[in-house]
C-alpha cells in the first residue's frame, strides 16, 4: 500500500509522519522527533534533509548545546501539511470504501491493540 499512497500524495508515510509530529509542536529536538515517529536516526535526518531543501522544515543548532538540533516546520511546509492531510483523508475513504463504521471501528481497534503490543515487546 505504502508505493500507492506515495504516488497518490507524492510524499512517503515516514516523511508524512515527521510532518505530521512537527505540525504538532512549534519546535522540537531531532532526538525527540526521532522517538515520536519510531523512525531511526539517520532515516530522520535524511528525511530532514531532504524535507530542508524543499523549504519545508527549518533546522537550528542548540545554542547551550551544540549536539542537539531543533527543527520546525516553515510556513510553507504548513500549507503542504495541510494539502497533504486531505490527500490523505482522500486515500484513506478510498482504502475504506466498502467497510461499514463497525468494522472500521473494530479494525481501528485491533490495530491499536496490535501496536500496543509491540510496543510493549521488549529485546
Amino acid at each position: 500500500m505504502s508505493p500507492k499512497f506515495e504516488r497518490c500524495t507524492g510524499i512517503s508515510q515516514s516523511r508524512l509522519d515527521l510532518l505530521h509530529k512537527l505540525f504538532e509542536v512549534e519546535e522540537i529536538s531531532q532526538t525527540a522527533l526521532q522517538r515520536e515517529v519510531n523512525i531511526d536516526s539517520a532515516a530522520v535526518t535524511r528525511h530532514l534533509k531532504q524535507l530542508e531543501g524543499k523549504g519545508m522544515v527549518s533546522r537550528r543548532k542548540n545554542p547551550d548545546d551544540n549536539r542537539f538540533t531543533f527543527v520546525r516546520l516553515t510556513e510553507e511546509g504548513r500549507k503542504k501539511i495541510e494539502a497533504y492531510r486531505e490527500e490523505k483523508e482522500i486515500f484513506i475513504s478510498k482504502v475504506f470504501r466498502r467497510f461499514t463504521k463497525e468494522e472500521r471501528s473494530v479494525l481501528s481497534e485491533m490495530l491499536n491493540r496490535i501496536q500496543d503490543n509491540v510496543s510493549e515487546i521488549e529485546y
